[in-house]
């Protein structure tokens, strides 16, 4: 067990930059990326323009999916010169659907410090904006590419009563509108695009009703989708009989007066109700 306090000098810093708006970069971040020795970037071109914009001029090495594992050996070897380092990604916070897991779990491993700067998350910007439940939520991220593990990836998350945050490539997104609402079932949906540049946008609404829309979206894609309000099973056993659903749960050795209640619970009506049903079948 190790503990890390404020008062220790961190020797990486994770450091958000701006989704879109310039304006977002923190005085902090600014102050850190001014004070570090190098700074990692997933492209050196896109964060040039950035530190350009507030006239940091600390070096810049890349740092992206391509070529982490040799980097992180690099990022070792700055560390062991007493030297600070910073991680940023294009946009947003690193590690968050970018490079920077691996070099972060390298790093604590090898006993130097890890500081994260609160900023920009596309995710999270999207989330509160929804109108969607926000009490509980669940990242997910981008699906796989291929259609076939997309569908595998949305059956094995499709109970969950949380809303779920996706990112996904505007190439794409029609596709993944159509799969989910396959997979989901019609649920409140919003797409957000573009957060907080001028052509910003938000499309709220079911996804059958998404679904029938010409989405030909550019720019950075969040997909906000409202929870399960039953799960498959649920649902399954409410297209039978009264009687079937008591039974499903009667065989699986659940006693009489719980499976009642599961029932109840399924069907959204008073166990009375389904006591004075099931027991007229039985008297019957």
């Amino acid at each position: 067990m190790k503990i890390q306090a404020m008062k220790e000098e961190p020797q990486l810093y994770l450091v958000p930059t701006p989704i879109g708006n310039f304006a977002d970069m923190t005085f902090r971040s600014i102050e850190i990326l001014n004070k570090v020795d190098i700074i990692f970037c997933e492209d050196t071109r896109v964060t040039k323009v950035l530190l350009s914009h507030f006239n940091i001029k600390t070096p810049l090495s890349s740092y992206h999916i391509f070529n982490e594992e040799s980097r992180v050996a690099e990022v070792l070897e700055v560390l062991k010169l007493g030297k600070k380092i910073a991680l940023v990604s294009d946009a947003g916070l690193p590690c968050i659907s970018d490079p920077g897991y691996l070099l972060v779990r390298r790093v604590l491993d090898e006993g130097y410090h890890v500081s994260s700067l609160p900023g920009a998350n596309a995710g999270l910007t999207a989330l509160i904006a929804s109108g969607l439940p926000t009490d509980k939520f669940y990242f997910y991220g981008f699906l796989d590419h291929k259609k076939t593990q997309r569908k595998k990836e949305l059956l094995a998350i499709r109970d969950l009563k949380d809303t779920i945050i996706f990112y996904e490539s505007p190439l794409r997104v029609k596709d993944t509108i159509i799969l989910m609402e396959q997979i989901l079932g019609n649920r409140e949906v919003v797409i957000a695009r573009e957060l907080t540049k001028k052509y910003e946008e938000y499309i709220r609404g079911m996804l059958s009703e998404i679904c029938q829309l010409e989405l030909e979206l550019k720019g950075e894609i969040v997909i906000v989708v409202k929870g399960a309000s039953q799960t498959y099973l649920q649902m399954d056993l409410n297209k039978q009989t009264l009687e079937s659903h008591f039974n499903y749960y009667i065989n699986m050795g659940i006693e009489e007066k719980e499976a009642m209640k599961k029932v109840a619970k399924d069907r959204n009506i008073s166990k009375s109700e389904i006591y004075k049903q099931i027991k007229s079948k039985v008297n019957v």
